[in-house]
């Protein structure tokens, strides 16, 4: 049996949906990532990506928001079916 392991939210595309397992930032962003909703067990949505990949719009907690590329890149998912 394979177990799914967490995954940048910078992989995720269009459509896919995940968990967020741990948000590695630091610092000033860190404490701005937790207060847009990153916390343990929030569930997101990646809306659509920018033409270049970045940066990539998200639903969470029932709202939108953009991230850029390295900063979603440090936030842990778990991808999850929709």
């Amino acid at each position: 049996m394979t177990q799914n392991l967490p995954i940048p939210l910078s992989l995720l595309q269009p459509g896919d949906q995940g968990e967020v397992v741990l948000v590695q930032a630091k610092g000033q962003v860190r404490q701005r990532l937790l207060e847009m909703g990153f916390i343990r067990g929030a569930r997101l949505r990646v809306e659509k990506l920018a033409p270049l990949g970045d940066p990539m719009e998200l639903v969470i907690k029932g709202y939108h928001l953009s991230l850029r590329r390295e900063e979603s890149s440090c936030i842990l998912v778990q991808p999850v079916a929709g």
